[in-house]
């Protein structure tokens, strides 16, 4: 080969390292901005895909079918799985949402009811559960006709908004 040809571009090795730097970077820099709330946003599809699952066994089965945040699993019962670093209740510093009376059980436990049941007809047990992770919350509002309303307050803007 001509000694007097060149290469040009970068080795594989020179594109690994540079990435690798690239990226250390960038997690430093997303660490540094204090980002709150993914494990609440993680609890919100996990809410919505299990009273969403619970619907199609109501209607499937014929039957009533309970969601709750216990850990037992069976016939007619869902368990809804939160990160561990989710709280239940409404802290005392967070106003409620609009349009919303005061609920001292949802507030002070997080649940009005411990258990939500659907029904094949569409229906559910009326209730509020309050999810917080220490600053942000997340509120779940499921009128009596299965319509559900989620909420979550971000302590950055100080007010609610959908999640």
């Amino acid at each position: 080969m001509d000694s007097r040809i060149r290469q040009r571009g970068v080795s594989l090795l020179e594109m690994l390292t540079a990435t690798g730097i690239a990226g250390a970077l960038g997690l430093g820099a997303f660490g540094s901005f204090g980002v709150r709330g993914p494990a609440l946003t993680v609890a919100a599809q996990e809410l919505q895909g299990s009273l969403d699952e619970a619907f199609a066994q109501a209607r499937a089965s014929g039957q009533p079918v309970e969601v709750s945040a216990t850990a037992t699993r069976g016939v007619g019962h869902l368990p809804v799985s939160l990160p561990r670093s989710i709280h239940w209740g409404l802290p005392a510093d967070i106003p409620l949402p609009p349009h919303m009376e005061t609920t001292t059980r949802a507030a002070a436990s997080g649940e009005a009811h411990p258990a939500i049941t659907v029904t094949p007809r569409h229906t559910a047990t009326a209730t509020v559960w309050f999810l917080n992770d220490g600053s942000d919350v997340l509120c779940l509002r499921v009128n009596g006709h299965g319509r559900r309303t989620l909420l979550r307050w971000r302590a950055a803007r100080h007010r609610w908004g959908r999640a």
